[in-house]
């Protein structure tokens, strides 16, 4: 039953960095997935992964973890790094492509 803490991603509809500050602890699956015949659904007999926790900083997730005697691994995140762009960049002389209609 090892769980997982590690920083939450934005989501494919999210363009903004709002939601992407918390932390989550999930465990991570103990048994593997199989298809129900009749259905053709993916099921599990692992209930643990259906617990998500939440939390504010890492360092939260972590006494959680180590309050509860839960083995864990803390990922960190990549940051990408910050780009800044300036609408004048588009019209500069030194482009590398020059600017058309």
């Amino acid at each position: 039953m090892l769980a997982r803490i590690y920083q939450t991603a934005k989501s494919a509809m999210q363009s903004g960095k709002a939601a992407t500050r918390g932390w989550r602890l999930e465990f991570e699956p103990a048994s593997a997935r199989f298809a129900d015949p009749l259905t053709g659904w993916t099921g599990s007999r692992d209930m643990d992964g259906q617990i998500r926790i939440d939390f504010d900083t890492a360092e939260e997730a972590v006494a959680y973890a180590e309050r509860h005697g839960i083995p864990f691994r803390l990922h960190h995140s990549n940051k990408p790094p910050a780009i800044i762009k300036a609408y004048a960049d588009n019209f500069a002389a030194g482009r590398k492509i020059p600017w058309t209609h």
